[in-house]
């Protein structure tokens, strides 16, 4: 097991105990709750070899990467009281399946009805906001590596209501074009695609959790519709955090030689995404205490209260 830390910095941050933590399982481990504590009993061959306490209250995500992990179901219960996420990896040790709780919000049911309510025109305007945001993070990724964005700027003033001109596909071709040589962006788990795709799953995780608390459904996108998938809207605020993980993956594939292998220490690297500042207009927060504002701020739009939703924005070096 081991769990993602923020910067020594941070702890004298007010936001430092709002700051949830990741803890991964990639070892046999029964996994249990006593005095609202979790307690995890590390096995090896069936063997006890050592047992860790951690306080439920401060578990924000919890991620199963063995198959002979044991939970309780009063663990699993504590666990959702507490808003944490439950990610389950497959064989080929890659996020297959999201469990959140049912409850997120006081006010959920009122909510559920504002959200449902929004017309059409609003949600095209979201998801042009949306796309603006996430084209000018992509911007600032090549810019950072010293390659060219121009391309992309042009492209931001392009955007209209709902993207009917697919600005961000065309941006998607030229972004990837130069981010990686020879690479087409997929869901294989092939060189980057695989570092690509478990960063993701962390990022829509912990957006999926945001939106949950801030008494919102994720069935009900403001531009995904697919029938089969219940996370829509996670999939659609989870857009302008990807450059924060394109960033990571490209130093770890360009510059540290990571192939899609994700070793232990990949892994706790691609965790630790979550844990990295963004900028929320004038204030700087980690993403996991930072995306609360965006979905608090995407639910005041439906709301009427606000027209733009609060996007974070990858710092740029000094």
């Amino acid at each position: 097991m081991h769990k993602t830390k923020s910067r020594q910095n941070w702890k004298r941050n007010s936001f430092s105990k709002m700051i949830k933590q990741t803890l991964y399982f990639g070892n046999q481990a029964y996994l249990s709750k006593k005095n609202q504590q979790l307690i995890v009993s590390l096995k090896h061959e069936g063997e006890l070899i050592k047992k860790i306490e951690r306080p439920i209250e401060d578990i924000g995500i919890v991620i199963l990467d063995h198959p002979q992990i044991t939970l309780t179901h009063q663990l699993l219960v504590a666990l959702q009281a507490n808003s944490a996420v439950i990610i389950s990896c497959d064989e080929t040790h890659m996020p297959h399946s999201l469990m959140l709780p049912m409850i997120g919000h006081s006010e959920q049911s009122k909510r559920y009805r504002i959200q449902q309510s929004a017309s059409q025109p609003l949600k095209k305007n979201l998801w042009a906001q949306t796309i603006r945001a996430k084209l000018r993070n992509q911007a600032i990724v090549l810019d950072h590596l010293n390659l060219p964005s121009k391309r992309i700027q042009v492209l931001i003033k392009r955007i209209q209501s709902g993207d009917p001109d697919n600005i961000e596909g065309q941006a998607a071709a030229y972004y990837w074009s130069h981010l990686f040589d020879d690479f087409t962006r997929s869901r294989d788990e092939e060189g980057p695609n695989a570092l690509l795709n478990y960063g993701y799953a962390i990022i829509r995780a912990m957006v999926a959790r945001a939106l949950l608390s801030s008494g919102l459904h994720t069935s009900f996108g403001i531009h995904h519709r697919n029938k089969y998938n219940p996370h829509c809207l996670a999939d659609d605020i989870m857009e302008p955090f990807r450059p924060f993980v394109d960033l990571v993956v490209h130093h770890l594939y360009t510059i540290k030689n990571v192939e899609s292998f994700l070793d232990t220490s990949t892994k706790q690297r691609l965790l630790s995404i979550i844990q990295q500042d963004g900028k929320w207009g004038n204030h700087v927060r980690p993403l996991l205490v930072g995306v609360s504002q965006t979905t608090a701020t995407l639910f005041d739009c439906y709301d009427g209260k606000k027209k733009k939703i609060v996007y974070p924005v990858i710092l740029r070096e000094k």
